[in-house]
């Protein structure tokens, strides 16, 4: 059916509501929206799904939602009774619309006999894995779009580990999904309010038990186990004081419970406590961004905290600022946080006596090679998985069964990691709680998180690492990425900035390209991600993001000296920045082709891509760098 026609029976349908009526009149002259509306349906991948909240299939709403329940019930069904029994857990965090798409599952789930498990109120990531596990749950759905904008919610779904559902088990309830073809098929409703479940802990609606409290304090117990340095902290705490905010997200209980039961005291940025689906105080809620700790960063300065602790809306991302050797705040990026963490709890247990021998860290093949040498210093292994915790997940399970490595840490460069077994996802109460312990502990021995830092590049080297996202727009966006990671794999790379490329690894055909010739067979589950190493442990990496329309591009350098790192990397850095321009330029000029406009507006843009493409070859592209970027713009 062409997209105008699911356009014009979704405004006739009985089913919207007046404000929704009113928004899909608004563009019944613009089929370039009504396009964009209905051209696709929402994608429900392997992260689950994530979108711009609005009418039509390629929104998050209310009948999107229920359409991916509906699917997840099926697959629920399949397994049995048994799995009916076990019941779903459904949590949610602060966006717009969260609590409604929340019941929603709720009563869908519940319409379709399976038992459910509803949080009375917001909570984050990490308690709901926790909670499928402590409830022996069959699966788990988390109403949020983690960091994204505001325009956006999302839905993920957990299996029985508590982990993001496996790619297999996903597309048996995608199946299911697309065979919901009508988005107003009714379910039974039983008018369960937002007031309703507020107060209701312990209470049932049918097959819906709303939990709370009970589960958060099994939670807070399992993760106090994890503590390492009591003895700092209580040195520590009159001293040390920490800056934390929650960015009005779902992190603001558990954190500050977290932090207040270990002794801490803790400061919250009070303009950022409450929630607020528009997050008006930063411009994007995401913890990797200057501009959101900026609040909390003023707010060290005034009370003279030694470190800002931030969470994103889900909490499952912490970012972190620390005062340097100049007493100046800087902040840390995701790898410079998870390694230290990771340095923290395999020291402290080494020098407890209690680090096993069969000690692993697990990281994606995107993250910092730092923790590699790190680790080896204690004796623990370094695994490698593709991005997505939930392969972070996969191996924790898989020695759970077979013992052959103990579980120590996971971590991600974007600001994600986990200690424990407890839950299988990111946990960032957990990362705030080992931080600020970290800090004590540094204290009490004469140092800084600061100096511990510099002390581990001084010892193996200056590992730094640049990201870098191209976004794109439109129900095309995906079309467009892949037309660039195609031509990027097509095209032959001796060097990047200078290294030689030792290797090339294709992860969607599953093959280690070496500079030789010869030919490895990578073990990892196929995915669409190129990853150049070069000489001297540096490395480029090319991917789609699994959760937002972006391009992702890394490049990680490793010298002798932090000044030479920086000069490198801030080299890479410009030349991407020139990238974005030049990609940009590509998409609008692309956007207008076949489009009937004003010559002389496609003349300009012809005339600034020709300029930026003069720049780009001139001062940064060198050897075949140039025909990546050339042949796929």
């Amino acid at each position: 059916m062409d997209y105008r026609d699911i356009y014009k029976n979704w405004l006739a349908s009985g089913a919207l509501t007046a404000d929704e009526k009113a928004e899909l009149s608004a563009i019944s002259d613009d089929l370039n929206a009504q396009k964009d509306r209905f051209g696709a349906e929402l994608e429900f991948g392997t992260a689950g799904m994530r979108g711009v909240l609005g009418a039509g299939i390629n929104r998050m709403n209310v009948y999107t939602v229920a359409r991916a329940t509906k699917g997840l019930a099926r697959y629920i069904i399949g397994r049995g009774e048994d799995a009916m029994r076990r019941g779903v857990v459904v949590s949610y965090d602060t966006r717009r619309f969260s609590t409604e798409f929340a019941i929603v599952s709720a009563e869908v789930l519940n319409s379709f006999g399976i038992r459910v498990y509803l949080f009375e109120n917001v909570r984050p990531v990490p308690v709901c894995s926790f909670a499928i596990r402590n409830l022996n749950a069959v699966a788990g759905i988390m109403i949020t779009a983690s960091h994204n904008p505001k325009i956006y919610n999302g839905y993920k779904v957990y299996g029985e580990d508590g982990a993001q559902m496996s790619p297999e088990d996903t597309a048996v309830v995608v199946k299911f999904i697309e065979e919901e073809k009508d988005y107003f098929a009714p379910y039974k409703k039983i008018g369960i309010t937002e007031s309703d479940i507020r107060n209701a802990d312990g209470k049932t609606y049918e097959n819906i038990t709303v939990i709370g409290k009970s589960l958060d304090e099994r939670y807070f117990a399992a993760i106090e186990k994890l503590m390492l340095s009591e003895d700092a902290v209580r040195a520590q705490r009159d001293k040390m004081k920490i800056v934390y905010t929650p960015i009005h997200g779902s992190g603001y209980m558990p954190v500050t419970t977290m932090l207040e039961r270990m002794g801490m005291p803790v400061v919250t940025v009070p303009e950022q406590v409450n929630p607020d689906p528009d997050f008006s105080t930063v411009r994007v809620p995401n913890p990797e961004e200057a501009d959101a700790l900026s609040m909390a960063v003023a707010l060290a300065k005034k009370v003279n905290a030694a470190v800002v602790i931030g969470t994103d809306p889900d909490c499952d991302r912490m970012g972190v600022a620390v005062r340097n050797d100049k007493g100046e705040f800087v902040l840390l990026n995701g790898n410079q946080t998870g390694v230290l963490i990771m340095d923290y709890i395999l020291r402290r247990n080494r020098d407890k006596g209690t680090l096993p021998k069969n000690a692993a860290v697990v990281k994606t093949i995107v993250t910092t090679r730092l923790a590699n040498v790190v680790a080896k210093d204690y004796g623990a292994t370094v695994f490698d998985v593709l991005t997505g915790f939930k392969f972070i997940g996969e191996k924790i399970k898989e020695w759970e069964q077979t013992h052959e490595y103990t579980f120590m840490f996971g971590f991600e460069e974007s600001y994600g990691c986990l200690s424990g077994t407890h839950a299988r996802d990111k946990d960032a109460v957990v990362a705030s709680m080992l931080f600020a312990e970290l800090a004590c502990f540094e204290e009490n021995e004469g140092s800084s998180v600061y100096d511990r830092l510099q002390k581990i590049y001084k010892e193996y080297g200056y590992f730094l690492e640049r990201a870098f996202s191209f976004g794109f727009t439109g129900i095309d966006a995906m079309d467009k990425m892949n037309k660039i990671m195609n031509d990027i794999r097509t095209s032959d790379i001796s060097s990047v900035q200078g290294k030689k490329v030792l290797a090339l690894s294709d992860y969607l055909t599953g093959v280690t390209t070496k500079c030789d010739g010869t030919k490895e067979k990578i073990t990892l589950p196929k995915s669409n991600v190129l990853l150049y190493t070069l000489e001297n442990d540096c490395w480029m990496c090319v991917r789609p993001s699994g959760t937002e329309p972006k391009l992702k591009i890394y490049l990680a350098t490793k010298e002798d000296s932090f000044d030479s790192a920086e000069r490198a990397s801030a080299s890479s850095f410009f030349m991407l920045c020139l990238l974005k321009i030049f990609i940009r330029i590509f998409i609008i000029s692309t956007a207008f082709a076949g489009e009937s406009v004003c010559c002389s507006i496609h003349h300009h843009i012809n005339q600034s891509r020709r300029r930026c493409q003069e720049i780009f070859e001139k001062n940064f592209l060198q050897n075949n760098i140039k025909k990546i970027f050339c042949r796929a713009l």
